[in-house]
């Protein structure tokens, strides 16, 4: 399967709110909506589900417009959206059920779900006395539990503690091996980059970049070392103008820089390799690799306040 928003528009009375937004994601892959708050990436979320029509543009599954009536799409919200006073296993079960699960397959699958995520001893407990973790993997079981072939999670790991996000982890993956459609909407760019082939960053409403994440990583220019080393006084006052202090630390050391092409005790800064031979076998360094962006270093460099300021959607 392949889902496609292609050249949505969308006002609000006389503010837009997107303007021309266009990009694909496949079944059997995670895909990662991100932006600021206020970029745009709810309305897109709620124009894919079906939640309110776009001014313009279309939804696209496969290439033709999506049958929401023949396409099952499972959403785990920001914000919480169960009812807190409720039986826990009650509100599953009919939430199932009106994603058209017979009461039957809805309870089968509730007390699957249960199971699978730790949570069998709160089925009859109310929501409001579950940790906030737990009641977002309540909140999950909603979005899975009909088996949806399009699943949307939005900011699936908040309030999550590392054993517990481990788990989701796995149901994610999982997901996705099942050749779902798997979106992501997150400001944690950790999980993003784990699970995600292919991104689409919005800035002001706008598609700032989007693209396969390998690929986007790969089109920057490799002319930068990292370098983490104990002490770094030596490399810092051997190469003033070439050699940094990076964000978070460990070095920067430019390759491209013209007066490093310029000095003879190293070779050719076109010759990465030899570069950092050299380097390593003069200094103390414990890592020395080619610099590769993080998903954060291009969020920030794409969702800026200018959504062109950084070469415009690949």
């Amino acid at each position: 399967m392949t889902l496609t928003l292609s050249a949505i528009e969308k006002s609000f009375g006389s503010k837009k709110v997107l303007t021309g937004v266009s990009f694909s994601a496949e079944g059997g892959k995670a895909f990662g909506l991100l932006g600021r708050n206020g970029a745009g990436k709810t309305t897109a979320i709620r124009i894919l589900m079906d939640v309110f029509p776009a001014d313009s543009g279309e939804v696209l599954l496969d290439g033709r417009p999506i049958d929401y009536r023949h396409v099952s799409l499972g959403y785990l919200p920001e914000e919480r959206g169960l009812y807190p006073k409720k039986i826990i296993w009650e509100q599953l079960v009919y939430f199932a059920m009106l994603k058209g699960l017979t009461r039957a397959d809805a309870i089968a699958a509730v007390d699957k779900w249960l199971a699978r995520l730790g949570l069998s001893e709160y089925r009859n407990k109310k929501l409001d006395t579950l940790s906030k973790g737990n009641q977002q993997k309540i909140q999950l079981i909603t979005a899975l539990a009909h088996d949806p072939a399009i699943v949307v999670l939005d900011e699936p790991f908040s309030g999550l503690d590392p054993v517990n996000a481990m788990l989701l982890k796995d149901v994610v993956k999982e997901e996705i091996a099942k050749g779902k459609i798997v979106l992501f909407s997150s400001h944690q760019m950790n999980y993003i980059e784990e699970f995600c082939d292919s991104i689409a960053i919005l800035n002001q409403g706008r598609v700032a970049l989007t693209g396969d994440l390998h690929s986007i990583k790969r089109a920057y220019p490799r002319n930068r070392l990292f370098i983490r080393t104990e002490n770094e006084a030596p490399l810092l006052s051997a190469f003033p103008e070439v050699c940094r202090k990076a964000p978070g630390g460990g070095l920067f050391f430019d390759l491209a820089a013209a007066v490093f092409r310029a000095w003879p005790p190293l070779p050719a800064a076109e010759d990465k390799s030899s570069v950092m031979t050299a380097l390593a076998g003069r200094y103390d360094i414990d890592e020395i690799k080619v610099w590769e962006p993080s998903l954060n270093d291009i969020f920030v460099a794409y969702a800026g306040n200018d959504p062109m300021a950084s070469g415009g959607t690949q």
